[in-house]
C-alpha cells in the first residue's frame, strides 16, 4: 500500500516557502449591492424587451401597448440605476453634491462653491438666547 504523502509532489529542500498572500477584501456597501442588482435587472429587462419585440416581429403581430409598458418598466429601472451610479460617484469622491451653477462637486457643509463662488447654503443668523 502506498501512503498519500508519496503521491504528492515534494518541494525541493533548497526552495524557500511561498508566502501566503491575501488580497484585502473591499467592503461592499449596501449601495454597491443595490447598484449591482439594478444593473442585472436593467440588463434582464433589456434582453426581455428585445426578445418580446423579436417574438412579435416573427408573428407579424405587434402590440404597441405591451412594448410601451415593458419599455417604461425598463426606463424606470435604468433611472434608478443612474441614480445609484450618481450616489456611488459622490460617495467615492466624498462629495455631497454638485453646484447648481457650474456643476463642480462640493463637500458636505460647503457654504460656497469653490469654483464659481455661488452660495450653496442659505445663511441665517442665529437667534440669541436670553
Amino acid at each position: 500500500m502506498m501512503s498519500a504523502d508519496r503521491l504528492l509532489p515534494r518541494r525541493p529542500s533548497h526552495a524557500s516557502p511561498v508566502p501566503h498572500q491575501t488580497v484585502p477584501a473591499i467592503p461592499e456597501t449596501e449601495l454597491k449591492l443595490r447598484r449591482d442588482a439594478l444593473a442585472r435587472d436593467v440588463a434582464e429587462r433589456q434582453f426581455d424587451l428585445g426578445g418580446l419585440a423579436y417574438e412579435m416581429a416573427t408573428r407579424d403581430h405587434f402590440r404597441l401597448d405591451v412594448l410601451v409598458r415593458a419599455a417604461a418598466r425598463m426606463q424606470d429601472a435604468d433611472a434608478q440605476l443612474a441614480e445609484a451610479d450618481r450616489l456611488l460617484a459622490l460617495e467615492e469622491q466624498g462629495a455631497a453634491g454638485h453646484c447648481p451653477g457650474c456643476q463642480a462637486t462640493h463637500s458636505r457643509g460647503a457654504v460656497y462653491c469653490w469654483q464659481c463662488g455661488i452660495q450653496l447654503m442659505s445663511l441665517t443668523p442665529a437667534e440669541h438666547a436670553v
